[in-house]
């Protein structure tokens, strides 16, 4: 029995609690402090594409098992792994003829009633016995197909499917485990241009089922997608946000000054984008799309796995001229963006940056050491160094090709900070730009903007706190502060656990000068092995561990840990800025290296043989408004 005396203070404790001050001292706070890995963009069996290129067998249920750790057998008959699973997946498949190259296939009568599908669905019985006349309608169908003609299309088909695979979304989403979120890739191709963007839902198959897909069939230019998207949000009450992706391959189309018709960009144009299109896949197997080094002479990492021989249209000879390049990458984007804003008073291209894969295998692989392919039909085993913009069959000349199988780029996944794994903070996380790309490592990547960080905050063990506490995330925005006040940054990257170690990290900025014109620079703010940063902000180059012999490395050299706080030593708080980081591992073997040893293929001296896997934040803007 408890002694009367021991329980008569008890009677004073609400009293005592409300007066006295929070114990915790975070009791109050809710800061995103989880990091989840995810891809945004990948296609399965249900893409027309994906299915006539050989992904005949993994529908969206083998998708979602693949990103979740479980083994996969692909359709080339060797099972599949992830080494570590996924937290999230996007299963986005083609909104244009969705599920109808699956139905041709199984002879759906819907399909075939059509004399040009019936005469495909013949053909392609009979192409795999060498019929040539087979085999030529068979190449014509492919052709046309690439070329982004609807020769399948069928609503009901495709009705049926997306409520398939809506459905198939719903059954994987495992909040605090696993998020399957919903999504759909908007394919427009204007005159073979890249315009698309890949859709995605933060709501379920309630909502998301009520309105099919928008396709570029019933309209190109990207408004028709976002006049589609108010009235879902309208009718719904649901969210829904779009990504652009592969600006490389739009030939000077993707970030213009212009809208679709031509006309220049007005504010209320820039603001619609900037609220439906808050990021952008900046990497992935089509080409990294962070800058090039035409665009950014200045930048000794500027030329990282460049695609910019043309658009979708390469095979024709439709080449690529300089001036279409500050139209097509993240880094000029992000400083036209602030040019237009200064002009009309809003920033269509303040994007937050993500990396995904858009495998078309149903297998979200992004490791060099793991790399799938594009397509089925470039999957491990096969001839992956053959001409071929997607290794369709008849691209058989390599004076006319896009690119050669060897220059897919093992690109990329998304980090994304949040509060819980579910489709609400995945979403929200996502719209608030909270997120950041990379190349196919999982990099643990800090970006923190203020005026009151100090670099003792560093070695605070609650730095992270510290930096939501004092200022904002990644994504965020800077307000003048006075004259004297000089933003200053946290910048904290931790190594891929089962990767390499860090070479550097580093602080891109960009911004409208007096005379109006947009500028750049990069500041490299923390190396590795105790080198030093030269005036001219270079640094002497790491030794390579890199054995091609074997396809391995060491980390006998780089940090496991890179962190700094900086000042912006050339800062005017007149102009318009936004600063992102960008953090780079040391060299690895590429994944053309791994293909060599596995597969004992000797390497083509034009392959490469290496690369330096990387990171980028997005940024934070700096608006002296």
């Amino acid at each position: 029995m408890i002694p009367l005396r021991h329980l008569l203070p008890c009677l004073a404790l609400p009293l005592a609690i409300a007066a006295q001050a929070q114990y915790t001292p975070w009791a109050e706070e809710d800061f995103p402090m989880n990091l989840y890995w995810g891809d945004t963009h990948l296609h399965s069996s249900y893409s027309v594409d994906a299915n006539t290129m050989g992904n005949v067998g993994l529908p969206p249920d083998d998708a979602y098992r693949f990103a979740k750790g479980e083994a996969v057998r692909a359709n080339t008959g060797m099972v599949a792994r992830l080494n570590r699973p996924l937290d999230f997946l996007v299963v986005s498949d083609h909104a244009e003829q969705l599920g109808t190259m699956l139905k041709l296939r199984e002879g759906d009568p819907r399909i075939i009633a059509d004399p040009k599908a019936h005469k495909v669905y013949e053909a392609m019985k009979n192409s795999s016995t060498g019929d040539e006349s087979a085999i030529a309608v068979m190449q014509n169908f492919l052709a046309q197909m690439a070329a982004g003609q609807p020769l399948l299309s069928n609503a009901d088909v495709s009705s049926e499917v997306w409520q398939a695979s809506i459905a198939t979304s719903d059954e994987h989403n495992d909040p605090g485990n696993f998020t399957a979120l919903i999504g759909f890739e908007w394919t427009s191709m204007p005159g073979s241009n890249n315009l698309h963007r890949v859709v995605i839902y933060a709501d379920g198959a309630d909502r998301a089922g009520t309105m099919q897909p928008i396709s570029s069939n019933d309209g190109e230019d990207p408004a028709n997608l976002w006049n589609f998207m108010e009235q879902y949000m309208a009718d719904t009450g649901g969210r829904i946000m779009a990504i652009p992706h592969n600006g490389n391959l739009s030939n000077g189309r993707m970030f213009e000054v212009n809208d679709y018709a031509g006309k220049p960009i007005d504010r209320a144009y820039a603001q619609r984008r900037a609220r439906l299109e808050p990021i952008v896949e900046v990497t992935q197997i089509k080409g990294d799309g962070e800058t090039h080094p035409f665009l950014s002479p200045d930048d000794e990492f500027a030329d990282f796995e460049t695609w910019d021989a043309g658009n979708f249209a390469a095979m024709s000879a439709v080449n690529k001229t300089d001036d279409m390049l500050q139209h097509e990458y993240a880094r000029s984007a992000l400083k036209l963006g602030l040019a237009l804003e200064q002009r009309v008073g809003a920033n269509p291209y303040q994007f937050g940056m993500i990396g995904s894969t858009d495998a078309h295998t149903s297998l979200a692989t992004a490791a060099e050491d793991n790399f799938w392919g594009k397509a089925t039909i470039t999957e491990p085993g096969m001839e992956r160094t053959v001409p071929g913009g997607h290794g369709l069959p008849g691209d058989d000349n390599p004076d006319t090709q896009l690119t050669k199988g060897w220059t897919f780029v093992a690109s990329g996944y998304t980090g994304v900070w949040a509060r819980e794994n579910t489709r609400e903070e995945i979403f929200n996380a996502l719209q608030r730009r909270e997120v950041y790309a990379t190349t196919g490592s999982r990099i643990s990547l800090r970006l923190f903007g203020g005026y009151d960080y100090g670099a003792a905050d560093l070695d605070d063990p609650h730095a992270v706190r510290i930096g939501y506490r004092k200022g904002v995330p990644m994504g965020g925005e800077l307000a003048a502060a006075g004259d004297k006040q000089v933003p200053g940054f946290l910048l904290m990257a931790l190594k891929d656990p089962d990767g390499a170690n860090l070479d550097r990290i580093q602080v891109i900025k960009g911004w409208v000068d007096a005379a109006g014109n947009v500028q750049e620079k990069v500041y490299t703010v923390a190396v590795s092995d105790n080198r030093r940063i030269g005036r001219n902000g270079k640094v002497k180059a790491l030794s390579s561990t890199v054995d091609l012999e074997t396809a391995s490395y060491s980390n006998s050299v780089g940090a496991v840990a890179l962190s700094a706080f900086w000042e912006d030593p050339d800062f005017d708080p007149s102009q318009r800025a936004f600063y992102y980081a960008r953090a780079i591992e040391i060299e690895t073997p590429r994944w053309s290296a791994y293909d060599a040893v596995r597969l004992g293929k000797p390497l083509d001296a034009a392959d490469p043989k290496v690369v330096q896997d990387r990171a980028y934040s997005s940024p934070i803007w700096y608006n002296p408004d």
